[in-house]
């Protein structure tokens, strides 16, 4: 085992831009088709070595979060813990501190980014030189998000999250992410999507031909972008299509709901103008409003000096 190193990754959050919700599974869950794209608003993981003193000692800026267990971060340890075996060893000690920016349940993938950044931490920290599909294989198990942040910035998810393929977004485009103050429960609004739909509509040929290869451009995915969820949950929250309507309003090229909620983003053209609108809906009571560039290259790592 490496002792006595420390490192720093950013974990980014992510948007929908496409995310259609298809037939059930035989396990219960349902096949997804998802266009998946990071931003570059992101919590901070710092990871170190800790030679006598065994076990996880996870640290987090957010007094909400649980620090055991229940955080996928954690669990990302003992997964690569009891994969990597005699290679880290069993005494094997970390220290790690969670320095929160993304909204936690809020449809923007934050634990499951967590969850890989840790991933890749332990991976460049114990020099287990595992692939991305071997990181992929330890991750897939904590969430169905978590495959997808190996492969960022870009890229299409299908079946439950298993299935990545990496895609490149030629262009350049700012994301604001409006997050109204209130959680949804992803199990709940599943179940008000299978209440208020008769069937499935079948995927769009054009979402085939524009995503279909290994390149796209914003310009062609944004007269694109759609979420199953939108229809499904805005019935029970109308303050969602306000937010939405309010990015449009500031200048948002498309405005939708990211994941399950309650976040949603706006796809602006420049930083000036996300920048405006960032502060024109900060100024609502209850929003929080984040923006940055939409991400342009995969997790990476800093070692610390």
């Amino acid at each position: 085992m490496t002792s006595n190193r420390s490192i720093h990754i950013h974990a980014p959050a992510k948007v929908n831009l496409v995310l259609r919700v298809l037939d059930r599974r035989p396990d219960g869950y349902h096949n997804l088709w998802s266009l998946m794209q990071t931003v570059e608003v992101a919590d901070t993981l710092a990871v170190r070595t800790t030679p006598g003193q065994p076990g996880i000692h996870l640290a987090c800026d957010d007094v909400s979060l649980p620090t055991d267990r229940r955080n996928l971060i954690y669990r990302a340890v003992e997964a690569v813990l009891e994969r990597a075996g005699p290679a880290v060893g069993r005494d094997a000690g970390l220290a790690i501190t969670l320095t929160k920016r993304i909204p936690v349940s809020a449809g923007l993938g934050g634990g499951s980014s967590n969850a890989a950044a840790t991933i890749v931490a332990l991976n460049e920290l114990f020099a287990l030189r595992w692939s991305l599909t071997d990181m992929m294989k330890v991750g897939a198990p904590l969430g169905s998000d978590v495959p997808f942040f190996f492969c960022a910035p870009s890229a299409v998810v299908t079946g439950r999250g298993e299935a990545v393929e990496a895609v490149t977004l030629t262009g350049r485009r700012w994301i604001v992410l409006v997050n109204p103050g209130f959680p949804i429960e992803t199990k709940w609004a599943y179940e008000q999507l299978s209440m208020r739909r008769s069937s499935v509509a079948p995927l769009a040929d054009s979402l085939r031909r524009v995503v279909g290869g290994a390149t796209a451009s914003w310009d062609q995915v944004i007269p694109l972008m759609e979420n199953d969820f939108e229809a499904a949950v805005g019935p029970s929250h109308p303050e969602l299509a306000k937010v939405a309507q309010a990015l449009r309003d500031a200048g948002a090229e498309a405005a939708m709901l990211s994941g399950s909620g309650a976040t949603v983003f706006g796809v602006f053209s420049d930083e000036a103008s996300a920048v405006c609108a960032r502060r024109a809906l900060g100024a609502i009571n209850g929003w929080r409003v984040l923006a940055g560039p939409a991400g342009a290259g995969p997790l990476s790592c800093v070692f610390d000096v």
